[in-house]
């Protein structure tokens, strides 16, 4: 397919061509909805712990008689029926993640990136650095575009470029609502629910001949073949 790449004032320079076994996919809602859950999981930290009976700090002697009292039995003061007793069926430390398979993770990236393509919220721009990493550079540039919901910039993932990726970084962290991610590390559920998503130049270049290169030979076992 065919798209435009954009100035940093907003103009249009040239024609660009992107990759159809990348961004000109047919949109498979199950295989995203499976994505962005295997992402949310793998971020879940799973510390939550609570203390049951036998961890709670406390005597274990009978707090009174077992008869005679008029009162419900009790074995010790650590019961859960009692304020300061330990947690019945609480949480305990786990983790949550679990491993996708590699064809599907990667087809579920060229989905996202199709689905924003189709739908024009997606903008080639021409590779621009913020050399003093100030944000109000950097948020100008942004507003060009019209840019104030959710926007995600994708990076080249070149070595090379790091000083000019780590000033870009710094220019917007103070932007709340602006994340960046690289060409080599996509991540679905930023694609998904950004309202913008903007590619350098290069780094739309370096997603084509990644993808493109690793295509999908069988089927993924989500009804898609690539």
């Amino acid at each position: 397919m065919e798209t435009t790449v954009y100035s940093t004032a907003g103009q249009e320079l040239r024609k660009m061509n992107l990759d159809d076994a990348v961004f000109g996919l047919e949109v498979n809602q199950d295989l995203l909805w499976y994505a962005i859950n295997n992402e949310l999981a793998n971020k879940r930290l799973g510390t939550a712990c609570t203390k049951d009976r036998g961890e709670v700090h406390g005597s274990n002697a009978k707090p009174y008689k077992q008869k005679g009292t008029g009162r419900a039995r009790r074995g010790d003061k650590k019961s859960p029926l009692l304020v300061g007793g330990g947690t019945v069926f609480g949480p305990k430390p786990r983790d949550f993640s679990y491993k996708m398979p590699k064809m599907a993770k990667r087809l579920a990236v060229k989905t996202a990136l199709s689905l924003k393509a189709n739908t024009g919220t997606l903008k080639v721009i021409e590779d621009f650095s913020v050399e003093d990493g100030k944000t109000k550079k950097l948020f100008g540039i942004l507003q060009n575009f019209g840019a104030g919901e959710r926007t995600v910039i994708v990076l080249n993932g070149d070595e090379n470029g790091r000083d000019r990726v780590n000033m870009l970084k710094r220019a917007g962290r103070n932007i709340p609502w602006l994340s960046f991610l690289s060409a080599t590390r996509l991540r679905v559920h930023d694609l998904f629910y950004g309202r913008r998503v903007f590619l350098l130049e290069t780094a739309a270049k370096e997603i084509c001949e990644f993808y493109a290169a690793h295509k999908n030979r069988r089927n993924t076992g989500l009804g898609v073949k690539a």
